[in-house]
């Protein structure tokens, strides 16, 4: 027994006294944090909200942006020069476009460019240049020269201006009565010539040396070439996606392996597209596969 039971008494209340304060504490402290933990799950659901709608909005903006892409493409041509293509662009929204255009009744030109990067700043230079050329709206250009019409481009779209975005382009034009092509090529990897003869395919690339990408320096001097189109020849303007996967031997294929392929099997963009998806396995190509087919 205590000496004091009174006091021992008095104690022991004063503790059970100060447990419950203690307690109550807890309680409003353990209701704050309830009250406080839904408040952030219900500021979480707003944002997974507006998250979701931000991203459904973007989704519907590329697909907005890849319609327009497509829309400023041109129709496929029955009559001489004839011509097929393929764009398939990667899991983003690329850069790639091409176009052909009676410039007056002898000479025809067809290009392919290539922007860097991807997204929808490089589909919309790519399809500002489509439309420059498409439009003949280069000032003092006689479009008829291709190296004047590179000059002109990199004058027209330094890449200081275009977001340090610059472009590659293969550039050629044909001159029905003298069957002369005339073509340059700004950084762009060649065309392939494709010349049957004596029961063979023979293929050549088109390229000229020098060019730098459109944009990237200026007052760069860009070079034409002349290459002979007889009846039947075949021309192949594509862009570095359409080729730069993994062979079958781990290393990168080149155009010269492409040119082959169309060359001894198939020159047909649906065949060498297919053959290209051969050595990347199930999934999208790494770049965007853009092919333009030429028959004269």
């Amino acid at each position: 027994m205590p000496d004091d039971p009174e006091a021992e008494v008095l104690r022991l209340r004063g503790e059970v006294t100060r447990l419950k304060a203690e307690l109550d504490d807890v309680k409003l402290l353990y209701d704050a944090m309830l009250e406080h933990g839904e408040a952030v799950e219900d500021q979480l659901a707003e944002k997974n909200m507006l998250l979701e709608r931000t991203q459904q909005r973007l989704e519907a903006e590329l697909k907005d942006a890849t319609r327009y892409v497509f829309s400023i493409l041109p129709e496929k041509r029955t009559q001489l020069p004839a011509t097929d293509w393929l764009l398939v662009p990667s899991t983003e929204l690329g850069g790639d476009s091409f176009g052909y255009h009676q410039i007056d009744d002898d000479h025809f030109a067809f290009y392919l460019i290539d922007v860097c990067g991807h997204g929808v700043g490089a589909a919309l230079l790519s399809a500002a240049v489509i439309n420059v050329l498409r439009s003949s709206a280069l000032a003092n250009a006689d479009f008829r020269e291709p190296s004047a019409v590179l000059s002109a481009l990199n004058d027209m779209f330094p890449m200081e201006k275009q977001s340090n975005m610059f472009f590659t382009i293969w550039y050629g034009v044909h001159n029905r009565a003298s069957r002369e092509l005339r073509y340059a090529t700004g950084g762009h990897p060649p065309a392939i010539h494709l010349r049957h003869a004596d029961g063979s395919t023979a293929a050549s690339l088109l390229m000229t040396l020098g060019g730098m990408a459109i944009g990237a320096f200026p007052g760069v001097a860009f070079e034409s070439a002349v290459r002979r189109i007889e009846p039947g020849d075949k021309l192949l303007l594509l862009s570095d996606g359409t080729f730069e996967v993994n062979g079958p031997d781990g290393d990168m294929l080149t155009v010269e392996h492409l040119a082959a392929f169309a060359a001894g099997t198939s020159d047909q963009p649906s065949a060498i597209l297919e053959w290209v998806r051969s050595f990347n396995s199930d999934g999208p190509l790494p770049d965007d596969f853009s092919l333009l087919h030429i028959r004269f």
